[in-house]
């Protein structure tokens, strides 16, 4: 059925605009040469397949044919490799991409994001079929409707891979890292995922090329990734902020955010500047103003602070400009801010603690401007951060609390599928593992609801009462507990 399947892969990237007519042969040698095969038959019984394989479909099986061949290592970083070596036979070269993305760009950014999120998913850079084993669902809170993702997208690595890994870390530093633009084509090795059917759209920001891509785990619509040209480490400025105001007059229906450029409240990656954005609206863009404060020195700018779990500045204008010399002013304050009554110390010695997770977007005809304020202070009583989640939240998330999560979607760790699962089961009155890290949480859920009669009913109360568990990992990394502490700090804006 090789032959087949080689042959259903070529339809399918006909099919999907990845090639033409006239490159079906072309292709197709190219294909068979991967797999060690010297001729192509005439008739390859490609009829016999169903024609509702995805592109998706056909790479696992072809993977799984060349890994029971011998012809690569049974070892996932080995088979990804395969796999983007495969889909890089259909994928025009970066000069056509870029080419292609800016035609339709004159006609419409949408339309030019439109194609490189299709092409992405087409060419199985994005992870289609690991993607969809996530778990993820709404759920109803105080502060609207957020979401919950159980991450199962990424496969665990075995002993001897993790092994072979660690060794090969010591010796190789190409590319410098996951982000920087030399991974475009990179085939990839083990420890460095494969990147030969990756491709970047340069794009300029406030006078600096950056470059456009998407996650291949996308968590939500169109998931990108902008990162710098440079490697370089995260920074958030005025220029950061000038950045992120750019790209959405660029791009107006995609938002656009960045980790914090601290560890603990940052990203996993800081040692290269970038943002992500995407066509997504969170439950924090939907968040009501809990209250308004006036900037004195800019009366076209509305500042508020948002009805949200974390310690959020919503800043609204028409002029993109006076929204970053407004938020330059809060940034520049905050960062040098200290109120010992709230537990906030902007240094320790000369280590700074204070920072901001920035967030723009243009809504309604004018440009918004989120700044979440956020502190990585530690102590004996919380190690891993005051404004952290604390360690009786830990059984859920002990990670750290990045961008996406601070907009209102939750990414949670792959263990919790079992393990609600078994607090499930306790919920039903059924024979249970429960953890011991869940026990104390599953016993007060069972003494407030009793036990439930239907499975349906005790997993939709376990999916509240996790939704209420997130709430309380943002609480934790609110830096103002109460409206008092926060107005003493707006109050020095003016």
């Amino acid at each position: 059925m090789i032959y087949a399947y080689i042959d259903k892969l070529v339809q399918k990237a006909k099919e999907a605009e990845l090639i033409e007519a006239a490159d079906v042969i072309y292709v197709r040698n190219q294909v068979i040469q991967l797999f060690k095969l010297e001729a192509f038959p005439e008739e390859s019984a490609v009829e016999k397949l169903s024609d509702d394989l995805s592109i998706h479909d056909v790479i696992d099986w072809l993977v799984s044919y060349a890994t029971d061949q011998a012809i690569i290592e049974n070892l996932l970083d080995m088979k990804d490799i395969f796999a983007a070596n495969l889909m890089n036979c259909f994928v025009a070269r970066p000069s056509a991409v870029r080419e292609t993305f800016y035609d339709k760009y004159k006609q419409a950014p949408t339309a030019a994001t439109a194609y490189f999120y299709q092409l992405s998913k087409n060419s199985n850079y994005i992870q289609m079929n690991r993607i969809k084993n996530n778990i993820s669902y709404k759920i109803d809170t105080a502060y609207g409707v957020m979401d919950i993702t159980i991450n199962l997208s990424k496969p665990e690595k075995d002993p001897e891979e993790i092994k072979r890994e660690r060794a090969m870390k010591k010796d190789v530093h190409y590319p410098k890292c996951l982000l920087c633009k030399e991974n475009e084509g990179y085939a990839g090795r083990i420890g460095h995922p494969a990147r030969s059917n990756h491709r970047i759209i340069p794009i300029e920001l406030a006078g600096e090329t950056w470059n456009l891509q998407y996650s291949p785990y996308v968590y939500y619509n169109e998931h990108s990734i902008v990162f710098s040209d440079e490697h370089r480490d995260m920074k958030i400025d005025r220029q950061a902020f000038e950045r992120l105001l750019h790209f959405t007059e660029k791009f107006p229906h995609y938002f656009i955010g960045s980790n914090a450029d601290l560890p603990i409240v940052g990203g996993s990656i800081l040692s290269h500047d970038h943002y992500q954005g995407g066509c997504y609206e969170f439950a924090m863009t939907r968040a009501e103003d809990s209250f308004q404060f006036p900037l004195n020195n800019f009366p076209d700018v509305t500042a508020s602070v948002l009805k949200w779990p974390m310690s959020v500045i919503r800043l609204r204008g028409k002029s993109s400009i006076e929204l970053v010399n407004a938020g330059e002013l809060i940034l520049k304050s905050w960062r040098c801010y200290s109120d010992k009554a709230a537990h906030i110390h902007a240094f320790t010695e000369a280590v700074p603690h204070n920072t901001i997770t920035p967030i723009a977007r243009v809504r309604n005809g004018s440009f918004e401007l989120d700044l979440v304020l956020r502190n990585n202070r530690t102590t004996a009583e919380h190690p891993l951060g005051i404004f952290h989640p604390h360690a009786d939240v830990h059984h859920i998330k002990k990670e750290n609390i990045g961008l996406i999560e601070v907009m209102g979607l939750a990414v949670l760790p792959p263990r919790l599928k079992e393990e609600l699962g078994e607090i499930t089961k306790l919920l039903l009155g059924k024979e249970n593992t429960v953890k011991d890290y869940h026990q104390q949480w599953a016993d007060a859920i069972v003494q407030e609801y009793g036990i439930i009669s239907t499975v349906s009913e005790a997993e939709q109360i376990v999916k509240k009462e996790l939704g209420k568990k997130f709430v309380r990992v943002l609480e934790d990394a609110g830096v103002f507990k109460e409206k008092q502490s926060f107005q003493r700090f707006l109050d020095i804006l003016n």
